[in-house]
C-alpha cells in the first residue's frame, strides 16, 4: 500500500566510450608494473590502430603532459578524473610524434580530438603503443570499475562501466 513512498535504491552507473580505435585489453597486459598492477588506478588499456585520441565525454582538460603523450580529463557529469597515457615510457620521445589539440582548462565535447600521434614512429623508436585509460579518483567516487575488452571504435564502444558511490 505504501510502496510509492518507499525510496528506491538508485545505482549510478557510468558507461565510458572508447577514446581510441583499436583493441581493448586488461591493464594486467600493459608492460609497465605501475599500470599493470593498478598502482595508477583502475581502468583498461587499448592497443590503438589509429593515431587519434578523442574525448569520450563532456569535460575539462585538467592536465596535458609537456611531452604531449598524456592528458588528464575531468568528466563534467560525475567529477571522475581520467588519465589517458599514449604508449609506455614514451616520455622519452620528448613530444616527437605527438600533436596536442587541447590546453589545460579547455572544455571538451565527446568525440573531440585531444591528441594525434604517429603509431609507426612510436613503434620505430622501440616503444609500446598500448594506451592505459585510468580512473585516477575511482577509490574516492566509485564502488566498482569494470573494463570491457575486445575490438573498439573511438566514441562508440564502451570500454568501462563505473558504479558510482551512492
Amino acid at each position: 500500500m505504501f510502496e510509492r513512498w518507499r525510496k528506491k535504491a538508485v545505482v549510478n552507473k557510468v558507461e565510458v566510450k572508447s577514446p581510441l580505435t583499436g583493441e581493448a585489453v586488461p591493464l594486467s597486459q600493459v608492460p609497465d608494473e605501475a599500470f599493470a598492477a593498478g598502482h595508477m588506478g583502475k581502468g583498461i588499456a587499448i592497443e590503438p590502430t589509429e593515431g587519434r585520441l578523442v574525448s569520450p565525454f563532456e569535460g575539462t582538460v585538467a592536465h596535458v603532459i609537456k611531452t604531449k603523450h598524456a592528458v588528464m580529463l575531468e568528466e563534467k557529469a560525475t567529477g571522475l578524473q581520467y588519465l589517458f597515457h599514449i604508449g609506455i615510457n614514451t616520455v622519452g620521445l620528448k613530444g616527437e610524434g605527438y600533436t596536442s589539440h587541447v590546453s589545460v582548462g579547455d572544455t571538451v565535447k565527446p568525440g573531440q580530438t585531444l591528441i594525434e600521434f604517429d603509431i609507426d614512429a612510436i613503434k620505430a623508436a622501440g616503444y609500446p603503443t598500448v594506451t592505459p585509460v585510468i580512473v585516477t579518483n575511482a577509490d574516492e567516487l566509485a564502488s566498482d570499475v569494470e573494463g570491457h575488452t575486445g575490438k573498439v571504435s573511438a566514441g562508440s564502444d564502451s570500454v568501462l562501466s563505473i558504479t558510482l558511490n551512492s
